[in-house]
């Protein structure tokens, strides 16, 4: 199948949607224009969550959105504080000042006395469950309670369905943030309805995604085997929750069709998948494509992908895949990327999906049913004009989500919070809240024991 030219006098129009909320800024006060002159940007700005080398989703997010933030504002100093897992260490690079023990809830304690001894304007919080130790991630609030400057709080995953520690953190967390960071529609809904956060506490920024020109979006193979083929590609680290094995199951009747389809999984293990269970799931798909006698089609790039290497590979695919098996999924970097680099898209409907492949910009397909997405990929690779259409929305769209853009809403939500946090209401609340804590922990260091200066 030839590939026909990308976009010819692209231009973002009429096809873009509304732009993501920008954040509400508080009203003047004498004190808040005292503390905060003319809103002025925030100078030393630092960030906690996974970082790379660990590989993870939230690693990436935070890599890149400090090479954001770093390269939009120079004037600002920027600061991690990477939360390590049990398979560090990692070799971090020099942003990242402090490190957390995921299951020691005293170095919670110290990061916080590390980020008020170093006069931080504003803290930025990578927040997923998983990430931090404790029941339902609950150490983090032993840093959030100790903190002396505002924070704003970015929420990977917000939960239809919470358990009472789930909620708890989740509504204590809000709490303690100025300001809350949601990707979604879907998870903005869910901070209100379910977790009674009000809505002019949450800010919607988009996922960020590299801007790549339309001139290198044409197609080109990377991988040498793929040469002459049309590409399906899924990546991401790999676990059974990805449902890679419904493509797989698909590939006889797409391939009866159109003989030179291959399909690649490009993607490690998820570290915390291969520590309990080694490549098992990796095997059971190469079993699986070698029984339905499509192994020759599938191909295996075992390795976790540097954005470099993703920006390659996803320009060499013809259509994007994410199978993923459940509909709970707040947000994908992964799906981002693609719609960012103009791919035709199909996708499994979890929530993030139906709202970023809305209006035609990519095809949605029901949970688990290979022969859906059989017959979704015979009609885009049948029907290139369609195909061609589907990019070219997708693309316009994502223009309000490249990384320039994102960093800028940040910044407006860090002025945001520092001007909101110096409100008189916001002080006696942040108070009191410094005094409970105080309260239940008689061991937090006495030069801690002040969350307002």
């Amino acid at each position: 199948m030839a590939a026909p030219d990308r976009f010819p006098g692209l231009t973002p129009s009429a096809l873009m949607r509304r732009e993501a909320r920008l954040p509400v800024f508080g009203r003047d006060s004498a004190l808040s224009m005292e503390r905060i002159p003319n809103r002025s940007n925030p100078k030393r700005i630092a960030v906690i969550g996974n970082h790379l080398p660990r590989q993870c989703g939230i690693a990436t997010f935070t890599t890149d959105l400090c090479n954001a933030i770093a390269a939009e504002y120079k004037t600002s100093e920027l600061s991690v504080v990477a939360v390590n897992d049990p398979l560090s260490p990692y070799a971090y690079p020099a942003r990242v000042r402090f490190e957390i023990t995921e299951g020691d809830i005293s170095s919670y304690r110290a990061a916080a006395s590390y980020l008020n001894s170093r006069d931080f304007d504003v803290v930025c919080l990578q927040h997923e469950y998983g990430i931090y130790g404790g029941k339902a991630g609950s150490y983090v609030l032993e840093l959030l309670k100790h903190l002396r400057m505002p924070v704003v709080t970015t929420l990977h995953t917000v939960l239809r369905e919470p358990d009472a520690d789930q909620r708890s953190v989740l509504q204590e967390i809000a709490a303690r943030s100025e300001r809350l960071v949601v990707m979604s529609e879907h998870s903005s809904r869910f901070l209100q309805d379910i977790y009674r956060v009000p809505e002019g506490k949450i800010d919607l920024i988009p996922h960020g995604i590299p801007d790549l020109p339309v001139a290198t979006l044409k197609i080109h193979k990377v991988v040498p085997a793929t040469t002459r083929k049309t590409v399906l590609l899924t990546f991401g680290l790999l676990s059974p929750n990805k449902g890679f094995e419904s493509v797989i199951h698909a590939l006889p009747s797409i391939l009866a069709r159109h003989s030179d389809v291959v399909y690649i999984i490009a993607g490690a293990t998820h570290p915390h998948v291969r520590l309990c269970e080694g490549d098992q799931y990796r095997f059971q798909l190469q079993a699986l494509a070698k029984k339905l006698g499509v192994e020759k089609s599938v191909i295996f790039y075992n390795r976790f992908v540097s954005p470099q290497e993703m920006a390659s590979l996803v320009t060499s695919a013809d259509i994007y895949i994410t199978p993923y098996r459940y509909e709970a999924q707040a947000v994908s970097g992964t799906l981002a990327f693609a719609l960012g680099a103009g791919k035709a898209i199909i996708s499994t409907p979890y929530w993030y999906a139906t709202e970023l492949l809305a209006d035609g910009r990519g095809a949605l397909v029901p949970f688990e049913n290979s022969g859906a997405i059989a017959d979704a990929t015979i009609g885009l690779l049948d029907d290139d004009t369609a195909r061609e259409a589907m990019s070219k929305r997708a693309y316009l769209y994502a223009r309000r989500m490249v990384w320039n853009r994102v960093a800028q809403s940040y910044m407006r939500t860090f002025v945001s919070a520092r001007i909101n946090c110096m409100q008189p209401d916001r002080l006696g609340f942040l108070y009191k809240l410094s005094k409970a804590a105080i309260r239940a922990d008689s061991q937090v260091p006495e030069n801690l024991r002040s969350v307002v200066h």
